[in-house]
């Protein structure tokens, strides 16, 4: 939200300075956004082998990237300013920062709420996890099964298991846990063994 908050901020800027355009020091822009090139690009290299592991770290790594971007643009703005006399450009590569940020940050904004709304994680595959638990040996039906993540890297589970033969053990429960870590990465199974399906009634 922030980051869109930001390009907004620069998209506005970049249109009122193509109604009043302001000289800028060419040379000097070029060496601080220089700077800002190593220092952002080193810090955003450091993020990207792990931001398909953790929504945070993936925010931080776009924050990192769009400073990278902004000080590239700044550089080229630099450059053909200098070269040309162009005070138009500096808004024009504003504007193509901005809307380039914008779309790699709309999917952390649309994960995000995904997150914060208890949806079940891009990951995880609903109806193979229910075919994965009807073929466990004396399971005869599934009902109530509910997958939702945590956090950014824990995912739980609550699901209730019709078993006519009764309790399995504490075996088949850690074999169960196992297997939807190893499948699914669901780290948090909450399992309720039933003999008889018990039908839900609705409670005011």
């Amino acid at each position: 939200m922030i980051l869109l908050v930001a390009m907004g901020a620069l998209a506005w800027e970049a249109v009122q300075r193509f109604h009043s355009p302001v000289p800028v020091e060419g040379t000097t822009v070029m060496g601080v956004a220089g700077v800002g090139i190593a220092v952002n690009g080193i810090t955003a290299a450091m993020f990207m082998t792990r931001t398909n592991e953790d929504l945070n770290i993936r925010g931080a790594f776009l924050h990192m990237l769009a400073d990278a971007l902004t000080s590239i643009g700044v550089v080229f703005a630099g450059a053909l300013y200098v070269w040309r006399g162009w005070i138009w450009i500096d808004p024009a590569t504003s504007l193509v920062i901005a809307a380039a940020i914008v779309g790699g940050t709309w999917s952390l904004l649309r994960q995000s709420v995904h997150l914060l709304f208890d949806g079940v994680p891009e990951h995880v595959d609903l109806s193979a996890v229910r075919q994965s638990l009807l073929a466990l040996p004396g399971v005869q039906a599934v009902h109530d099964l509910h997958v939702w993540a945590m956090s950014t890297h824990e995912v739980a589970l609550t699901v209730h298991l019709v078993m006519p033969d009764g309790h399995p053990g504490d075996a088949f429960l850690r074999d169960l846990d196992e297997t939807l870590h190893a499948r699914f990465s669901i780290t948090h199974p909450t399992v309720q063994v039933e003999t008889n399906a018990i039908e839900h009634v609705d409670r005011i």
